[in-house]
């Protein structure tokens, strides 16, 4: 079964895996970088955002994100842009997708979204 989304709704669920899942994916010895430059003036667009609303608009600002791997000599470290959010949310597993449509996400869920994004599998956990 192919899922489509629209940007905007790829929008959504990527940024609700920001909020949920952010902290598990760093259990795995990733981190998410950005430039400094970047969030400052991604950060002046929006009025009192939280830092999800940030990290989503400097990819809308066409500015990327990039996922580092600090364990395992950056074999899983990816840049992604919004363009990728827009293709690669739409490919991750129906299942987490549908828990998270219907409220039913947790960490886990928002943790496979993400690997999809960055990495097009899930990799970790």
């Amino acid at each position: 079964m192919k899922i489509l989304l629209t940007p905007q709704e790829s929008e959504t669920f990527f940024h609700n895996s920001l909020c949920n899942g952010l902290g598990y994916v760093e259990g795995y010895g990733l981190e998410l970088t950005f430039k400094d430059s970047h969030y400052k003036a991604a950060r002046k667009k929006l009025d009192s955002p939280c830092y999800e609303d940030v990290l989503l608009q400097i990819l809308k600002d066409g500015k990327p994100l990039k996922m580092i791997d600090h364990e395992c000599d950056g074999e899983y470290t990816r840049e992604i842009t919004l363009k990728d959010v827009h293709e690669k949310v739409q490919t991750t597993d129906a299942s987490w997708l549908l828990q998270m449509e219907n409220g039913e996400d947790d960490a886990t869920t928002a943790d496979c979204i993400l690997q999809t994004v960055f990495f097009g599998e899930i990799i970790f956990g």
